[in-house]
């Protein structure tokens, strides 16, 4: 039987803890207009609509209080399951791991996943995050 692993937030902060500071953080010299967060979500497709009404009708809202800055969403589809992508723009790398922290501290999302893990399963397979750096010839990026 196939089982299913989960990126849990511990993971996550320890990966903005360690791979952010060392691939970006050192690049002291780089003129960093925006960070920006390139955020991929791999989603179960038979929970998609679980998905999609969790992350609308309440990590937006409660990323909103956390002053997260959305650009843009989409889908994509993958090969075996959807993709969930969105770009998010932060002032700098600080602001951004505090506030990743508190909204996954936060207890009304800490209730509402557990709430979707205990009826559905979680719908997100795996996780991805990157940072993009803006290349010295990039056209002006203004969202």
């Amino acid at each position: 039987m196939m089982t299913q692993k989960y990126i849990s937030s511990t993971m996550i902060n320890e990966y903005f803890n360690t791979a952010l500071r060392g691939s970006i953080m050192k690049k002291e010299s780089v003129d960093i207009r925006w960070v920006y967060q390139l955020r991929i979500y791999e989603v179960s497709p038979e929970k998609r609509d679980i998905f999609h009404n969790r992350f609308k009708n309440h990590a937006l809202r409660i990323m909103k209080r956390y002053d997260f800055e959305i650009i843009a969403l989409w889908e994509s589809v993958s090969v075996v399951n959807f993709e969930f992508i969105y770009l998010l723009k932060w002032p700098d790398i600080a602001t951004m791991e505090l506030q990743w922290k508190l909204f996954l501290a936060d207890e009304e999302w800490k209730e509402i996943k557990k709430k979707t893990i205990d009826e559905t399963g979680e719908p997100v397979i795996r996780v991805t995050s990157r940072l993009l750096n803006d290349v010295d010839y990039s056209p002006d990026f203004n969202p």
